[in-house]
């Protein structure tokens, strides 16, 4: 049993175990403003628009950053001009938690993704509850039908989506969804293997009327370029902002702005 597999179990037997109270969420999304729309952020620049991420640990990196402020970081990331930022909010294995996201909501003015692992729409619904824009549907933890069901949950609470992608058939699925922003990562999350030339190619092949994130595996601005080149619209990266000393001038490094800011 790989990574994904693991956790997607472990967590559907956690929601019927204790169910989420789509009655409450609902009430308290009624009460928000509109979410904030990351489709248009993506496009607003020139490629690539970043997406910054707030990550404290991950399975495969370990304790990646020690007493993170993510308000403080969220304000870096938007400063060095990040187009939106996102939040691992999953507790088990990467350390995150709802209060993160809700921190960097309340101090950025870009849209803020929650990423996760959703599997079921009260995720959906409690992510927007808790200030979320957008968020993260992980292809291959679903099936078609909970594919549909979470983007249809998405759209109902006025949520965007980042519909993730590891493999071939994934992107298929995709693209069939009609989601409008898809990711392509690097990473395959059951065995935490990094193949960028695959994802790469699967980048080129996401159609010209979508949004394509390239994820995992970006480190420099060489890395961004192969990006560029293969037709990524967009870039979400992590680790390497995570580990670096000034957030924002690490945002702007990669996007060649650190000498005109």
């Amino acid at each position: 049993m790989g990574f994904l597999t693991d956790i997607v179990e472990r967590l559907r037997r956690d929601l019927q175990e204790h169910p989420l109270d789509d009655v409450a969420l609902m009430a308290r999304v009624s009460a928000m403003p509109p979410a904030k729309d990351l489709e248009a952020a993506l496009t607003a620049t020139e490629p690539p628009a970043l997406i910054a991420e707030v990550k404290r640990a991950s399975p495969s990196a370990g304790v990646i950053a020690e007493d993170v402020n993510p308000s403080v970081l969220a304000r870096g990331y938007q400063a060095g001009g990040a187009a939106a930022v996102s939040v691992l909010t999953e507790a088990r294995h990467f350390q995150g938690s709802l209060a993160d996201l809700q921190a960097v909501r309340s101090s950025v003015s870009i849209p803020v993704l929650r990423k996760d692992f959703l599997i079921h729409p009260s995720q959906v619904i409690e992510a927007r509850a808790s200030g979320a824009d957008a968020v993260l549907l992980i292809v291959a933890a679903l099936s078609d039908a909970q594919l549909r069901a979470l983007l249809e949950a998405a759209r109902d609470v006025g949520l965007a989506t980042l519909v993730e992608t590891h493999s071939d058939e994934d992107l298929r699925r995709a693209i069939d969804s009609d989601a409008r922003i898809i990711g392509i990562n690097a990473r395959d999350l059951e065995t935490f293997d990094v193949d960028v030339k695959g994802a790469l190619a699967r980048i080129g092949r996401v159609p010209d009327d979508r949004i394509s994130v390239l994820e995992s595996g970006i480190s420099t601005r060489a890395n961004v370029d192969a990006a560029l080149a293969a037709g990524a619209s967009a870039i979400l990266v992590g680790e390497a902002l995570m580990r670096a000393d000034d957030p924002a001038r690490a945002v702007r490094k990669l996007l060649w702005r650190e000498l005109r800011t």
